[in-house]
């Protein structure tokens, strides 16, 4: 992460000292998806989101992500979906394959996005290509069938579109505007500041 490094100067009654900017944005109830959809960042995420629902205060998660692994964004997922109404998800920059489904999870009227951002959409892929013997190729490809069913049935939930529609939709990288992204029903509307 960019930012772990940068510290802050904060003043109190105490007299001066030194945080760390992810340390002053957790206290504001923000946590940052950025890049890569990993393991590893799905286990941050969900630590950061188990501290900060100990509290019924609401909190904003900001993504700006090309996606990446599907199991590490469906603990994302599971983790948002949690958290209830107390989640607002604000789309910077981009959401892209998994991070449109994130995007997607929070509650109806709480999914923001920057006018310029942009949201993609597609089938699972496989990563690293495919090799071996039939059978091994034919799990792999049973395998990432469920996992295109699952995207469908999740997106249906989120966006209220039907089946065929989601399928056709996904047949492709489909890129979205703001606009467009707000007609399909991944985010609720355009926001100019956070």
């Amino acid at each position: 992460m960019i930012f772990a490094n940068t510290k802050l100067e904060v003043e109190s009654a105490q007299g001066t000292r030194i945080e760390s900017l992810e340390t002053r944005l957790m206290m504001q109830r923000k946590i940052f998806l950025s890049g890569e959809i990993n393991m590893i960042m799905a286990d941050d995420f969900a630590r950061q989101m188990m501290y900060l629902m100990e509290s019924e205060e609401p909190l904003n998660i900001y993504i700006n992500s090309m996606g990446g692994e599907v199991d590490a964004g469906l603990l994302i997922y599971d983790m948002i979906c949690s958290a209830g109404d107390r989640v607002s998800i604000y789309c910077m920059g981009r959401a892209y394959s998994m991070a449109a489904l994130l995007l997607a999870a929070a509650p109806k009227g709480q999914r923001m996005i920057l006018p310029h951002a942009k949201v993609m959409i597609h089938e699972p892929l496989i990563p690293g290509g495919i090799g071996g013997c039939a059978s091994s190729i034919k799990k792999v490809s049973d395998s990432i069938m469920k996992t295109r069913k699952l995207t469908i049935e999740l997106l249906m939930k989120h966006t209220g579109r039907k089946r065929t529609e989601l399928e056709k939709a996904l047949s492709f990288d489909n890129f979205m505007s703001a606009e467009e992204a707000i007609a399909f029903g991944i985010c609720d509307r355009v926001v100019n500041s956070l």
